[in-house]
């Protein structure tokens, strides 16, 4: 913090003595972007990072204006994704701080780096947890598609997410707004924004937001404690200028969550034994009955400074950001059907023991979704069929254990850019960049006794809560970019945009496992430690050149023609050590009885992904109507891939890489404005994808990307018609279809689990096909949702009826196949919300 307090002093600093020498004023091209849409319909953007106008821009965007924002109550990425062709999410299915967005194929992988850069007045995020989370106030928001890595650096592979939220003025402004929907669902946020003096002025914004769930949990005397949360945060802002040509740019930000976490059931998908043990993932019930109660915490504090000074013939841009976000979960555990917790080689008089006997004994009958059952014994019922028990993971029952995670990270980064003010056929800009990133994960199993969850990652094993298995990493990643660009356009026609960068990332990976025994195995508490030994530290450096090539005519009046080229990168990373080992002992062996060898392939370092992508398309305005038309074609080495094992071992969560992954497809946007004050607007996207390698998995190429929608369709209308001099009505419709989606590499294949080791061995002694899983039901089913607002606006003040899902739709959220288990997990989406917006502004 003190390190982190000297750089964003000296930037401070730097605006002050540079201030003190301005000459001139010049309005930073970031910051003097017009929010709304000009008169003739046209919206100005700051993709490149100057103004222009987005259908000039030689790449597919999707941008939203400040009456757009405000029509919709945009308030964070979930908001305006399901708004856009060619994007999706998945969001706070497991935890808060957990968002992967897809753009065209390229998805960023739970526990990597994002593949989609955000970017908030200008200033490069760079944490995966603020994907999803408020901003502020916003007034403007870009979805650039493509790689956008030649600008804005790693993790930009599939896109840019650039946002300007609400700037001071010269005269005070306010506005506040409350919902009061069903499921016990309130929210409000409001900001305040004027001059201080001639020459500061402020923003503070605020909001709150609760919510008690569509589900509840049947154990717990059907508490509101599956899919519950509170959020709160407040912003604020200083906007000084320190010279006629020099502006500071203060930003902070603190905001906290509480609520659930883990809102997963388990489906089995094992054909042969039919019924309920091969389910469609889509026509699950879902129903919770856990006796832990999931719950998930995250604090965030950000702070950053921005300093932009003219120079007459360029603009310097200096900024240092430092975000450090805490975000830890519990939840019940999963290793309840692989008899972690209740071998015959226990000691006597082990309380996690007699705890999973006696609630086993005390809960037989209790309802659990089929095929799963309790009997009078916790023993697999493969092994015990007469009394034996079904549990799924997440059960009533003790004999599933815990868990906790960890997910804490602080960084710094800081850029400095110039860029050139001219007004001639040749601008440039050049700069460089610099982030450190100290991040501590920790996945903890625990026993339960039946008094609950020690929130830390080591527990002795005389505690309530012994630990039986940890992960525990701090990791250390520097940094370093220089990039530059040249625009030249020759003439109003026509230009041609070079950019280049090249990132250089150093990590590392300091393991935290202490050397110590499980108390229920006997083994160490990571199968990384060996003889002993602590598991050693690990350190590697990735590198990637970034180009970037856009061309751009103009075949008449405001109708461009354009194409590109890019190379997006994510850098590799390291898995929780000792990863490698667990799925090799547990899953590649096939000679010990009772193991399979699934042919697997997963390593404790995953590769950095590189992708080269190519566009070309036609946009523009014709009378009231823009369109664009797009095809693409994207190439993707090493892409990196979510994968989820379960077993006798607890949980692993691990990064693999897909070797060669192929996309292509096309994207169409049209809008118009039919009456005054009545628009409409129609957007499609097609993806066709293909797994053209795989070392991690080799029966699985053909197979499509994983999370990638086949296809998306927007359509909606809106509506701002006068009723009188002072009163209007306000209407909007938006109707979205999400495509057929795949989420994971293993789609129609059939593959040897856990069952099929264990079967021959078992009481059943069935032969080890049997226990084989197919994955064909896994996939998840297009559905469509629509969105309706209705109301009415005065000078001043609005009231809104809104309901989202409006038919109840029910859909998935998420499948999370875990093939060696032989199922998957699975979350459900979001039920119908309604209720009433009020609205106040000055």
């Amino acid at each position: 913090m003190r390190a982190t307090g000297r750089l964003l002093i000296g930037v401070a600093g730097a605006a002050l003595s540079t201030g003190l020498h301005a000459q001139s004023t010049a309005a930073p091209a970031a910051e003097a972007a017009s929010a709304a849409a000009p008169e003739d319909g046209e919206i100005i953007i700051t993709a490149r990072r100057v103004n222009e106008a987005l259908i000039d821009v030689p790449a597919s965007i999707t941008a939203f204006s400040a009456a757009t924002i405000e029509a919709k109550n945009i308030q964070k990425a979930e908001d305006f994704v399901k708004l856009t062709p060619g994007v999706t999410i998945v969001t706070g299915t497991d935890e808060a701080g957990s968002t992967q967005i897809n753009i065209r194929g390229i998805n960023g992988a739970r526990d990597a780096e994002s593949s989609v850069a955000l970017v908030v007045d200008g200033i490069l995020k760079t944490n995966t947890a603020q994907l999803n989370q408020k901003q502020g106030t916003l007034r403007q928001i870009e979805i650039l598609k493509g790689p956008q890595g030649a600008l804005y650096g790693r993790n930009a592979a599939a896109g840019a997410i650039v946002i300007q939220t609400v700037k001071p003025g010269d005269t005070f402004e306010g506005e506040g707004r409350a919902s009061f929907g069903n499921v016990g669902t309130y929210s409000a946020n409001a900001y305040v924004a004027g001059p201080l003096s001639d020459t500061v002025g402020f923003v503070v914004s605020g909001d709150y937001a609760t919510t008690n769930g569509f589900y509840r949990n049947s154990f717990l005397n059907n508490r509101k404690v599956v899919d519950d949360q509170t959020s709160w945060s407040i912003d604020g802002r200083l906007v000084a200028k320190l010279g006629e040509a020099t502006t500071l740019d203060a930003k902070a930000r603190y905001g906290e969550l509480d609520g659930a976490s883990i809102n997963f059931n388990a489906a089995f998908l094992l054909p042969n034994f039919g019924g309920a043990f091969y389910e469609d993932v889509n026509e699950h019930p879902f129903n919770s009955y856990s006796n832990i109660r999931p719950t998930n915490d995250q604090k965030t504090f950000e702070a950053s400074l921005k300093l932009d000074h003219d120079f007459d013939f360029a603009t310097l841009t200096v900024w240092g950001l430092y975000s450090d976000i805490k975000n830890d979960f519990v939840a019940d555990g999963t290793s309840g059907d692989f008899a972690r917790y209740i071998s015959a080689a226990q000691p006597a008089g082990n309380a996690a023991v007699n705890a999973c006997f006696a609630s086993t004994a005390a809960l037989t009958g209790f309802p659990v979704n089929a095929p799963g059952f309790i009997g009078q014994i916790p023993v697999p019922f493969i092994f015990a069929p007469a009394n034996g028990s079904t549990f799924g993971p997440y059960s009533p029952t003790t004999c599933d254990g815990t868990q906790y995670q960890k997910r804490d990270q602080r960084d710094f980064s800081t850029e400095i850019r110039l860029a050139s003010n001219g007004d001639g056929p040749l601008n440039w800009q050049v700069g460089a960049y610099y982030l450190h990133i100290d991040r501590h994960v920790g996945v903890s199993l625990g026993a339960d006794t039946g008094n609950g969850v020690i929130k830390q990652l080591y527990n002795g094993p005389t505690t309530t809560n012994p630990t039986s298995q940890l992960f525990d990493d701090k990791f250390k990643t520097d940094v370093y970019a220089g990039f530059g660009s040249i625009d030249y356009k020759p003439t109003s026609r026509f230009d041609l945009s070079v950019a280049l960068r090249y990132d250089i990332e150093r990590r590392r990976a300091d393991n935290q496992v202490p050397v110590a025994i499980d108390p229920f195995t006997g083994s160490f508490i990571n199968p990384g430690i060996v003889g002993g030994v602590a598991i050693p530290d690990q350190k590697k450096t990735f590198k990637q050149f970034e180009p970037k090539i856009s061309v751009r005519y103009e075949i008449f009046d405001r109708n461009n023609v354009y194409a590109n080229y890019g190379v997006g990168f994510k850098s590799g990373g390291f898995n929780n050590q000792g990863a490698s080992a667990i799925v090799n002992t547990n899953f590649n062996d096939g000679v010990t009885p009772g193991t399979i060898d699934a042919d697997v392939t997963i390593n404790d370092i995953y590769r950095k992904e590189k992708s080269d992508a190519f566009e070309a398309g036609i946009k523009g305005r014709v009378g009231p109507v823009n369109y664009s038309l797009a095809g693409y074609y994207t190439r993707i080495k090493d892409m990196q891939f979510f994968e989820f094992f379960v077993g006798s071992f607890g949980l692993l969560r691990v990064v693999s890489n897909i070797d060669r992954v192929d996309i292509k497809g096309v994207e169409a946007n049209v809008d118009a404005t039919i009456l005054k004050g009545w628009s409409v607007y129609a957007a499609a996207n097609y993806t066709d994808s293909e797994i053209k390698k795989n070392r991690s998995r080799p029966d699985t190429i053909g197979n499509e990307s994983p999370y990638t929608s086949k296809y998306t369709i927007n359509a909606g209308s809106q509506l701002d018609l006068p009723v009188t001099d002072s009163l209007s009505f306000l209407a909007r419709a938006d109707w979205r279809l999400t495509g057929p989606t795949w989420f994971h590499t293993v789609q129609n294949q059939t593959e040897p689990t856990l069952f099929s080791a264990l079967l021959p061995i078992s009481a059943l002694g069935l032969p080890a096909f049997v226990g084989d899983g197919k994955f064909d039901r896994a996939r998840r089913d297009s559905f469509s949702v629509v969105d309706l607002r209705a109301g009415i606006q005065g000078k001043s003040w609005k009231i809104v009826a809104f309901a989202d899902n409006v038919f109840d739709k029910k859909y998935l959220a998420e499948v999370i196949p875990a093939i060696e288990f032989g199922g998957a997990f699975i979350s459900p989406g979001a039920r119908r919300r309604y209720g009433v917006e009020i609205g106040y502004k000055f």
